[in-house]
């Protein structure tokens, strides 16, 4: 069974092609600027808004399934229009699409979000992705749409670089006290996308973390497992600002975590201090 990971040179993406290339899957994976370095993986040049480059990828790979963790932002050409292609091109040639998506499909309320729940997004990139995961819905019957949050590993992720950044004085800004969510570790990220594509699953699947933290709070978290001083990060309410999108967007994950067998960790599991920190 040949996977395609389309953005294999995400920061997802690579964690994708790192556990398919260390289980021996037969996988590829596409980029945009340059490749990967996931050891026998075949990379593929693809931006998602060239419709004939896409299947020139796909007549070369042959996949049987393909898992979309493309990161065009709010880039409207390449997550929304590109994400439609992708759905339409997959469910004309009969492949399994797994794609991922976010908890920025819906604006934010008191009480979580569980699958049930339609999109409802305030913020470009949110529309963007909601309009991608509802044409994956609506075209292939077979498909699995993962709604996932902040997505944290050991130290290569933007909240973690932004993290040191803010300690170490190179980067001014404050971390929300208001601003709630549910980080997932990548691994277990990519872990249970595996299981999902590999298996017969149909429909939407949010995996995110089981602990909903601030984003003070996940600094907080990470400073203290990388043994940095966390007085050193300056609190702020995202209420005060101007920025776009929801305050607390919780995506309650209970019944896809019971469809799994991979164990999606909270942050404050995943987060415990190293003993090697400091």
């Amino acid at each position: 069974m040949t996977v395609l990971i389309v953005g294999g040179s995400g920061y997802l993406g690579a964690e994708l092609a790192r556990q398919g290339s260390a289980e021996g899957r037969d996988t590829a994976a596409t980029f945009h600027s340059r490749p990967g370095g996931a050891p026998g993986v075949a990379w593929h040049r693809l931006d998602l808004r060239d419709p004939a480059r896409l299947r020139e990828v796909l007549d070369a790979v042959d996949p049987r399934a393909v898992i979309n963790a493309s990161s065009g932002g709010a880039d409207w050409a390449v997550t929304a229009e590109g994400g439609v292609l992708l759905a339409r091109t997959a469910a004309r040639r009969g492949i399994r699409l797994v794609h991922v998506s976010t908890d920025a499909v819906f604006p934010g309320r008191p009480d979580p979000y569980d699958e049930t729940c339609v999109p409802e997004p305030v913020t470009p990139y949110g529309a963007a992705k909601a309009t991608a995961e509802t044409a994956v819905r609506l075209l292939c019957a077979d498909a699995v749409v993962a709604r996932t949050s902040l997505i944290v590993g050991d130290g290569r992720s933007e909240h973690e670089r932004l993290v040191h950044r803010l300690v170490a004085g190179t980067r001014r800004g404050v971390l929300f006290t208001d601003d709630v969510r549910c980080p997932v570790h990548v691994r277990d990220l990519a872990a249970a996308l595996w299981e999902l594509t590999r298996s017969d699953e149909t429909g939407v699947f949010h995996l995110a973390g089981p602990q909903a933290v601030t984003r003070h709070e996940l600094g907080t978290l990470i400073a203290r497992r990388d043994g940095l001083d966390a007085s050193r990060l300056a609190t702020g309410r995202r209420a005060d600002t101007d920025l776009p999108g929801g305050l607390r967007i919780v995506l309650d994950g209970r019944a896809s975590r019971r469809r799994l067998v991979t164990r999606l960790r909270g942050a404050r599991e995943f987060l415990q201090p190293r003993a090697d920190a400091g």
